[in-house]
């Protein structure tokens, strides 16, 4: 499943906007990164984009669901009635229609709000979000394991503070519940915390427990070599399928981390090894518990919504993200879209970022840029270093403006040979620069060679 184009009327900061979303025939990869300053319409982009998307969850749910209504405060400021319309593809077959052209998977809505007391602009209709939701209601009438599409909204909220291991309600963890506040809520560790230690719970009643193992792997490993290989291949096969998948995309993101697990004793909490260390969850930093929060929610559902699938992280979907690069270390920026397409070949991205690493270090993705209620699309910047991102794509100088200024002038200075005048900038920006500034060490010897030149020793 996946989002071709989105029509924005009269939504957030845009009278009329039309975007096509990756994968194109351009942009192969299936990765959309919106950039642009604070208040420039991103976020507004991806929040209609989960409230047209929460209408098709809402019907695959229940028949008449309802899903997320625009508000009013959505609709630009000086219109009367806003619309979102979307187009989606979806490769599902329908059961009742074996033989389908293209057109069978081609779906589009629009979802219209006026506002209190005025005339209706624009007019909803719902027909082929529900036609879509019912092919997969049909599917799953006919097959209770029937594969469905990840559909998730990651907002800028979606910060873990904490990681609360106390359970206060039992929830169900059955295949539908994939969707439970997928659009509203982003991130819940202590949700994930009480799937992890249901399903963890059932893998270690069919298996050996991790601490038993590793008590028996000394005396047993040579001793008992046969009854050693039985054990590790019962354990093997024991494996929650569910937890293998995101155990996997946890350690594609970060290698470092390994065998996150439920510690029961001396209490209970989540441990995970951290090159080899064994660490209590809460002990990692913001950027690691965010990072290790998301990919985990975003495997897990993938896994809760595709029970038969052998690699739950091959299940597809639409996934949105706010801020990608939030709290996150500039080196798991770079590889960030290289590896959310790894890790989840199979599903849609649409993103926003504020950082030239996301956007100059993967091949294919699309990006557009938008500023004072305009959107443009940007040429690939792959291979392009970050300071030229910065410059030519976000507006933003590399340095301090003040610093960059008076670098200039020192420069000007030195190639215009005003010599007195360019040893009192330097005397002045070394006072405020470090030494081995690498701008400032360059004019030293420029400045020395004009020195040189005209017998000024």
């Amino acid at each position: 499943m996946e989002i071709q184009r989105v029509i924005l009327n009269n939504i957030g900061l845009f009278e009329k906007l039309e975007i096509s979303l990756a994968p194109t025939e351009q942009n192969p990869s299936k990765i959309t990164v919106f950039v642009g300053n604070n208040g420039a319409g991103k976020t507004a982009i991806l929040k209609a984009l989960a409230t047209s998307l929460s209408w098709f969850t809402a019907r695959l749910l229940t028949e008449k669901g309802s899903g997320n209504p625009i508000s009013e405060d959505a609709i630009f400021n000086t219109a009367n009635a806003g619309s979102i319309e979307i187009e989606v593809w979806d490769s599902s077959k329908s059961l009742n229609n074996p033989d389908q052209s293209d057109i069978d998977h081609y779906f589009r809505w629009i979802l219209a709000k006026s506002r209190k007391g005025r005339k209706a602009q624009y007019n909803s209709n719902l027909n082929d979000c529900t036609r879509l939701a019912n092919r997969y209601r049909d599917a799953l009438t006919h097959d209770d394991k029937t594969s469905l599409p990840l559909i998730a909204f990651y907002p800028v909220e979606r910060v873990v503070l904490d990681i609360p291991l106390k359970i206060r309600t039992k929830h169900t963890f059955l295949q539908l519940d994939g969707y439970d506040n997928s659009l509203s809520q982003g991130v819940d560790f202590r949700r994930f915390f009480e799937w992890f230690r249901e399903r963890e719970d059932t893998e270690n009643e069919s298996g050996v427990p991790e601490d038993v193992l590793n008590q028996l792997r000394p005396i047993m490993a040579e001793t008992n070599q046969d009854v050693w290989q039985w054990l590790n291949e019962r354990n093997a096969s024991a494996k929650d399928r569910q937890l293998t998948a995101v155990r996997t995309a946890i350690g594609r993101f970060m290698p470092h981390m390994d065998n996150l697990r439920v510690r029961r004793k001396p209490r209970l909490y989540m441990a995970v090894d951290k090159n080899g260390e064994t660490l209590n969850l809460a002990q990692l930093s913001q950027g690691e518990k965010s990072l290790m929060a998301l990919v985990g929610d975003i495997a897990r559902r993938l896994a809760m919504l595709n029970p038969a699938l052998e690699n739950p992280l091959a299940g597809d979907g639409i996934v949105l993200i706010d801020e990608v690069d939030l709290h996150l270390h500039p080196s798991w920026q770079r590889r960030l879209c290289e590896r959310l397409t790894e890790t989840f070949p199979n599903c849609q991205f649409v993103l926003t970022t504020h950082s030239p690493l996301v956007i100059s270090d993967c091949k294919n993705v699309l990006i557009y840029t938008l500023a004072n209620g305009e959107l443009r699309q940007l040429p690939s910047q792959y291979g392009q270093d970050a300071n030229t991102v910065l410059l030519d794509v976000m507006n933003t100088s590399i340095r301090n403006e003040k610093i960059d200024t008076e670098l200039n002038d020192l420069l000007d200075a030195i190639q215009d040979s005003k010599l007195t005048e360019a040893q009192q900038l330097l005397a002045e920006l070394s006072e405020e620069l470090p030494a081995n500034h690498l701008e400032l060490v360059k004019a030293k010897l420029l400045l020395r060679k004009q020195e040189l030149r005209h017998g000024n020793h």
